[in-house]
């Protein structure tokens, strides 16, 4: 460990510290804040910040999410930022009903238990260790990738204790869903669980959920559905899932089930790529045009967002054009390179 600095964030007035070898954000997520972020590599903006004073040195990072002119004028990226001196920032995207609620940051060694095929591109990965992980359903944790020092990101779909459950894509060369691929990743390995990152965690509300999703997508969105019949919690919610054909569906006798035990919920999955000659009774176009025909009063939800990046893109427009304020707009995006 090296040399220790002060942060302190406004406007909310949080201080804490952080050593000089790690960044800013991973400093605030070992000790439980859980801050606006993304990708974690300096690529999609979601931490930038302004530094209203203090020094800060920069890991390599996208001009895309953070140009020359910004970090001249004092933005900052606190993925990428290491504290040279104490730190003043003014924090522009936050939460603070969530800022303080979060979990310490754990590192836990665990156990395959079970890679199970849900559909041709998307494994069931169950891993259990001597140590629970701690998280709230919607977080997600980065698995280290065996024998180098990478690490790939996934959302856990069960809920806290005990096991952690994950539904993973696989990509022809990911590094990691390549080991599922390729039979590489057996039951009994031991892999390096890091987490809980993520702020998809469900706000305290009386509004409608509005939840859209596909693919693994549905990993964080499952979690949050298991505790709200877990809770007995009863908002009315519904869910839609994007598939290209029948075949990419899965979980639906767990999703009916779901239905039974939450009354006011209801899973519309959608098809986008069927011909007219098929019997499927179901919804048929790309998923955020289905929700745009068939909610009258998106205005009036709160919208979580969850699947792959260009189905997120689309689907965060969505809510805005249909006003759903920003703020009650939640989404995880992950890059197909975190595969």
């Amino acid at each position: 460990m090296g040399q220790t600095f002060n942060v302190r964030l406004e406007p909310v007035g949080i201080e804490f510290e952080v050593d000089e070898d790690e960044t800013i954000l991973r400093g605030a997520f070992r000790q439980g804040l859980m801050l606006m972020h993304g990708c974690k590599e300096g690529q999609c903006s979601a931490c930038k910040s302004f530094l209203l004073d203090g020094e800060v040195d920069l890991d390599k990072y996208s001009t895309f999410a953070l140009n020359d002119f910004e970090k001249e004028e004092g933005w900052t990226l606190l993925c990428r930022a290491h504290a040279e001196t104490d730190l003043e920032i003014e924090l522009i995207n936050y939460d603070e009903e969530i800022l303080r609620s979060g979990v310490a940051l754990q590192t836990v060694t665990m156990r395959v238990e079970t890679i199970e095929e849900l559909t041709h591109d998307i494994r069931r990965l169950v891993l259990s260790g001597s140590e629970a992980m701690q998280f709230k359903p919607g977080q997600y944790a980065d698995i280290g990738i065996p024998g180098t020092d990478e690490v790939r990101s996934f959302s856990m779909a069960n809920l806290p204790g005990g096991e952690l459950e994950f539904m993973i894509k696989l990509y022809p060369d990911g590094k990691f869903s390549g080991l599922l691929a390729n039979d590489e990743l057996k039951e009994g390995d031991e892999l390096d669980v890091t987490g809980p990152y993520g702020v998809f965690t469900l706000r305290q509300s009386d509004r409608p959920l509005l939840f859209v999703g596909g693919g693994a997508g549905m990993a964080p969105i499952l979690s949050l559905l298991r505790s709200l019949a877990d809770k007995g919690i009863d908002r009315p919610a519904i869910y839609y899932y994007g598939a290209r054909t029948e075949q990419d569906l899965f979980h639906l006798e767990e999703l009916a089930e779901l239905q039974q035990r939450l009354p006011n919920f209801r899973f519309v999955p959608a098809l986008s790529d069927i011909s007219d000659d098929v019997g499927w009774d179901g919804e048929r176009g790309m998923i955020t045009d289905v929700v745009t025909r068939s909610e009258s009063e998106l205005g009036e939800m709160d919208a979580y967002l969850c699947g792959p990046p260009p189905m997120v893109d689309a689907a965060i427009a969505m809510p805005d054009a249909n006003g759903v304020p920003e703020n009650r707009v939640y989404y995880d995006k992950f890059t197909t390179t975190a595969e």
